[in-house]
């Protein structure tokens, strides 16, 4: 209908109402339907939580057990025990980050069977023996009062820290004095244990060393941030024989595996999970020609020379190209029939016990040399059945020791009871993971925030709030004092930020600037707009004159 109304109007009507239906058409019809089918796809994001979580205000709570034992306290003292205290501590690492300490003291006379441990000979059996007594909460501690002249510490040692998060604490308390008075005395020294077994304010600083500085965030510092929390480890045991001529090797890993590592991965599984593979690797060389000892008529590897034992041998593993997870190499290396034996040697030129070195982070490597009974066969290739046992003690005592995370997380779950001064520090999980869950969270707020062309799936949208409701949780839980908890919530958070922060979907629409969508859109909006635009100016000067005429007339 309009067509045909606008072909029956005078030439100059025509034009111009053409210009002015063709204008209407792409501003009403044009424009929206563009707009909309070339629009981004963006989920709604929970920023406003995310923008609070900016400014981390953390509560630890710890539960403090303090028990008197038989000797320390008389009847009268014993009747004014209070049952609890609270203790508070507040440190500011920055203007949006802190963390407050808070120390639930809980006092208490020792039970009969306590008293009976505490007399037993030695203090490593009694705390043993505490240990089963107690079922003490994740994070909690529990501190044993022990008068002056009790013999379970050595001379010269007031203060025992054992491997259970059991301390004892031998002081001498006077009779006559106020319950007020004998808690002013002991208070320092239950703080200081306190602070023996958790992290220091230069520890919880350097572990916040990693948190993104907040502000804008670009494109250019994406490539800082990227470090990812990895829950996952891959632990490859290699075989390698540089000499199959001379030996045909066997070993049973999958049974050694079962026996001896599987159940140290099993206790560690709250902490993060472990894959296990093998492989046997031949003409796999060192990196390094051993060099002959006369005194001892072996060939030797000195300590200098190790380092350059692992790159070579680490081009023939492909573990860590075939992975994305971290990966630890157990490397049982049986020289070859020319330089055998082979023995290491430590900076001071003595021979290794273990036969054996490890690296930080990247795994261990053990020489296992064939038994000389093997040597006089001329038979070759020799049989020879490794032995298992011998190779995982030294595997099982590297694994312990290895770090597989720069924030203070160590694959060890025992320890060994110590005094005071070189007590075993057991590492908080929970607020490293939460600090680097929140960074994640901000940075990804203010990448999407900045970039509106990157794609929200809803899966992106899902994890983004899975995110934020662990971490939430998380707060709540070491505000609880719930460590185990706040850490397992914790850790959820951290592979969700992650998860989502490195999807690819948001990844590879980075690198598409606004210039390229000019170049793109230009040549196809230009030709058209230009005409329509021309006309549009032309018929507004004509509307402009007729009233300006209009006025003058009248």
């Amino acid at each position: 209908m309009l067509i045909t109304f606008v072909l029956f109007l005078p030439e100059k009507q025509r034009g111009k109402y053409a210009a002015l239906s063709i204008a209407a058409m792409v501003i009403v019809v044009g424009l929206p339907l563009w707009w909309k089918t070339t629009e981004t796809y963006r989920a709604s994001l929970p920023y406003s939580q995310i923008s609070e979580l900016d400014t981390l205000q953390l509560q630890l709570t710890m539960e403090v057990d303090v028990i008197f034992t038989k000797g320390t306290l008389t009847a009268e003292q014993q009747n004014k025990v209070p049952m609890s205290q609270t203790q508070e501590n507040y440190y500011k690492m920055n203007d949006k980050t802190g963390l407050r300490y808070r120390y639930e003291m809980k006092y208490r006379t020792a039970t009969v069977m306590e008293d009976s441990a505490l007399r037993m000979e030695s203090v490593q059996e009694a705390d043993v023996s505490l240990s089963q007594l107690n079922e003490s909460p994740s994070g909690s501690l529990v501190i044993y009062v022990i008068p002056e002249t009790s013999g379970l510490l050595p001379d010269g040692i007031n203060v025992y820290m054992g491997i259970y998060r059991t301390a004892i604490l031998r002081t001498s308390l006077h009779k006559e004095a106020k319950m007020e008075e004998l808690l002013s005395v002991i208070g320092p020294k239950i703080l200081r244990i306190i602070q023996t077994v958790t992290f220091t304010n230069n520890d919880i600083k350097a572990s916040m060393s990693d948190r993104v500085p907040t502000g804008k965030f670009t494109k250019e510092s994406l490539a800082d941030s990227m470090r990812a929390f990895k829950s996952s480890y891959e632990i490859t045991f290699s075989l390698l024989n540089p000499d199959p001529k001379s030996h045909d090797l066997h070993w049973d890993i999958e049974e050694a595996v079962d026996k001896y590592i599987q159940p140290f991965l099993d206790k560690l599984s709250g902490v993060a999970n472990f894959s296990v593979d093998s492989q046997i690797l031949y003409y796999a060389i060192l990196g390094v020609t051993p060099r002959y000892d006369k005194t001892i008529s072996s060939y030797t590897l000195s300590a200098e020379s190790l380092p350059h034992v692992i790159n070579p041998v680490e081009a023939r593993l492909g573990s860590n190209a075939a992975s994305s997870n971290p990966v630890l190499n157990f490397l049982l290396y049986v020289p070859d029939y020319p330089h055998c034996p082979l023995y290491i040697k430590d900076q001071n030129g003595a021979t290794v016990q273990s036969n054996a070195f490890h690296s930080p982070r990247w795994g261990g490597i053990m020489v296992y040399n064939v038994n000389e009974k093997y040597l006089d066969n001329n038979r070759f290739p020799v049989q020879v059945n490794i032995d298992t046992v011998r190779v995982m003690e030294v595997f099982l005592a590297q694994l312990r020791i290895i770090h597989i995370h720069h924030q203070y997380i160590l694959l060890s779950t025992t320890g060994t009871a110590k005094v005071i001064s070189e007590v075993h520090v057991r590492p908080n999980f929970g607020s490293g993971c939460l600090w680097l869950a929140t960074t994640t969270l901000t940075s990804l707020a203010q990448l999407l925030d900045e970039i509106g062309n990157i794609v929200i799936y809803d899966k992106i949208a899902s994890q983004v709030y899975n995110a934020v409701i662990s971490v939430q949780a998380a707060i709540a839980e070491l505000e609880a004092g719930n460590l185990g908890f706040a850490f397992q919530s914790s850790k959820e958070a951290i592979l969700a930020s992650e998860k989502a922060f490195f999807d690819p979907s948001l990844l590879h629409l980075l690198y598409f600037p606004d210039d390229q969508k000019f170049a793109i859109y230009i040549p196809l909006f230009l030709p058209m707009s230009v005409p329509i635009l021309l006309s549009l100016l032309k018929i507004a000067k004509e509307f402009r004159e007729r009233r300006n005429m209009a006025k003058k007339k009248d």
